[in-house]
């Protein structure tokens, strides 16, 4: 082999050694996307259900007892709950697999359709909302 033969090889090489690395270079392999930062911050098991036409069509009373699970990733200082952009005081418990959040409907809502707007922060300061529809009877 050649001296020339012999340089171009080395060249080749080393050219796609470095092209090798570059194509396997990831610029942020542990830092989610603003999209699926909050997919694990879950809020479940509402309590009363969910009115529906259909499955639930119960009204409950004024003042009324509600509650909803929210998961460990929650970040529980965060959990606000707001009906009718009145924010409503809550209880927040932690229990195995999250926090338990209970309050109380206040007695200024009857005879009405509510929704019990969630909102929260979670990893990495995301915000997440959720919520459900009552039918509150006089």
């Amino acid at each position: 082999m050649s001296l020339q033969n012999l340089l171009r090889l080395v060249v080749v090489m080393g050219v796609y050694g470095t092209v090798g690395h570059v194509w396997a270079y990831d610029a942020s392999p542990n830092i989610s996307s603003g999209v699926d930062a909050c997919a694990n911050v879950i809020f479940s098991s509402f309590t009363p259900p969910p009115f529906s036409v259909d499955k639930n069509n119960v009204a409950v009373a004024p003042k009324s007892e509600f509650s909803f699970l929210a998961s460990k990733t929650v970040l529980f200082p965060s959990i606000t709950v707001k009906i009718k952009e009145e924010k409503v005081p809550v209880t927040v418990t932690p229990i195995n697999n999250g926090f338990l959040v209970k309050g109380k409907l206040p007695p200024s809502v009857k005879g009405s359709y509510i929704r019990l707007d969630i909102f929260a922060k979670g990893p990495s300061d995301c915000d997440k909302t959720d919520g459900w529809l009552l039918k509150v009877g006089n």
